[in-house]
C-alpha cells in the first residue's frame, strides 16, 4: 500500500470500516500501513464525500458506516470475484448462460468489474457450458417458497410428481425449510392433503399460492437431516451394513444419501437405509475400505458378489 494513491486508500479505507464495523484508528492505520493520524485523514477525505463514517471513543470506541447509507458498487477482488463465480457455476451450471437469471446477473457483475478482474472472470464463464443435467428450480417459485418459509404463511402448490402428470397436483403444505442436497432443491414440509410430512422436489412445482394460514415448526427441527432421511429411506430393498469402523470414518467414504450412520462403538457402525437399485449400492460400497458385512438384503449381497467377479475380471492379464 506504500506507493498507493490517497484515493485507493481511502477506498481501502472504506472497505476496512464496512467488513469491519468498530475497526480502531490504530488497525485501520496497520491495514493501510500508515500512521493512526493519516488513517484519520482519510476517514476525513470518505466524510467530505458524503459517506457518513460515524465513529466512538474509549475502549471500545471505533469506526463504522451510519445507518442507512447505501453504500456505492462493491469492491472485488481477482480471488473474490473468481471464486463467487465458481460457486455460482458450481452449484447451477446454466450459470453460463445469459438467458438464464443467474446467467443474467453474473453477466451484470462482469460488466462493472475493472478489466483486469472482469478478463479471468469472463473466461471462466465462458468455458463452463450450459447443462442440462439437473432440474434448476424458476427462481420466482422458489422465491414465493422461501418467503412462505421465513414468514411460516401455508402454501398452495401446484406440484408435478413426474414429468409424464398431465395435471399438477394441487396440495397445501406448511412449508418447514428448504433444503439443497447433491445440486437439487428440496422443500420439506407438513401437507395437509396427504397429513403427513413431505419432501417436494422444487423444480417439480409450478405454482406456489400463499395461504392467511400460519405455522410453527417443529422444535429442534434439522433440515438437512430431514431431508437426507427421506431420500435413504422408502424404497423397496431396506439396507442394514456393518462396518468395522467408526462412522466418522465411513462418512468420508460414502454419501449420505445411501442411509443413516450409527456409532455401535469405537470401531464399528451401521449403516441404516434402503434401496431400489442393489447395483448401484454396491458400487457405492466399493469406496469403503475398511471391512463390513451385508446384515440385509441378499440382493444387495448378490450385486456386491457381481461387481467383485466383474473387477476381478477386468484385473486378469489377457
Amino acid at each position: 500500500m506504500e506507493d498507493a494513491s490517497p484515493t485507493a486508500k481511502a477506498l481501502l479505507a472504506l472497505e476496512l470500516i464496512q467488513n469491519s464495523p468498530g475497526i480502531t484508528g490504530e488497525r485501520l492505520g496497520r491495514r493501510l500501513g500508515v500512521t493512526d493520524r493519516a488513517a484519520r485523514r482519510y476517514v476525513g477525505i470518505l466524510r467530505e464525500a458524503g459517506i457518513p463514517i460515524e465513529s466512538t471513543s474509549g475502549r471500545y470506541g471505533g469506526y463504522r458506516i451510519g445507518r442507512g447509507f447505501r453504500l456505492p458498487p462493491l469492491m472485488f477482488s481477482t480471488a473474490e470475484a473468481l471464486g463467487l463465480m465458481m460457486a455460482a457455476l458450481g452449484g447451477h451450471h446454466n450459470a453460463s448462460d445469459v438467458t438464464d437469471p443467474a446467467g443474467s446477473a453474473l453477466a451484470k457483475l462482469v460488466r462493472v468489474l475493472p478489466t483486469a478482474v472482469a478478463g479471468p472472470a469472463d473466461a471462466i464463464r465462458a468455458m463452463i457450458a450450459p447443462s442440462s443435467r439437473l432440474a434448476m428450480p424458476d427462481p420466482e417459485i422458489t422465491a414465493a417458497v422461501v418467503r412462505g418459509c421465513t414468514e411460516r404463511h401455508r402454501l398452495r402448490l401446484g406440484y408435478r410428481r413426474g414429468a409424464c402428470d398431465v395435471e399438477p397436483l394441487s396440495m397445501d403444505i406448511d412449508p418447514w425449510a428448504v433444503s439443497v442436497r447433491h445440486g437439487r432443491w428440496y422443500l420439506l414440509g407438513w401437507s395437509h392433503t396427504r397429513d403427513a410430512q413431505r419432501v417436494l422436489r422444487i423444480d417439480r412445482i409450478v405454482s406456489a399460492e400463499p395461504l392467511p394460514e400460519t405455522f410453527t415448526p417443529p422444535t429442534g427441527l434439522d433440515p438437512a437431516e430431514a431431508v437426507q432421511d427421506h431420500l435413504s429411506s422408502g424404497w423397496h430393498y431396506p439396507v442394514e451394513i456393518v462396518f468395522e469402523a467408526n462412522a466418522e470414518a465411513i462418512a468420508r467414504c460414502i454419501p449420505g444419501s445411501l442411509g443413516r450412520l450409527e456409532d455401535l462403538g469405537p470401531d464399528r457402525s451401521r449403516l441404516v437405509g434402503s434401496t431400489d437399485e442393489p447395483d448401484w449400492y454396491a458400487e457405492r460400497l466399493a469406496f469403503v475400505r475398511e471391512p463390513f458385512h451385508v446384515v440385509e438384503p441378499p440382493e444387495l449381497r448378490t450385486a456386491i458378489e457381481t461387481l467383485a467377479h466383474r473387477l476381478l475380471a477386468a484385473a486378469k492379464t489377457p
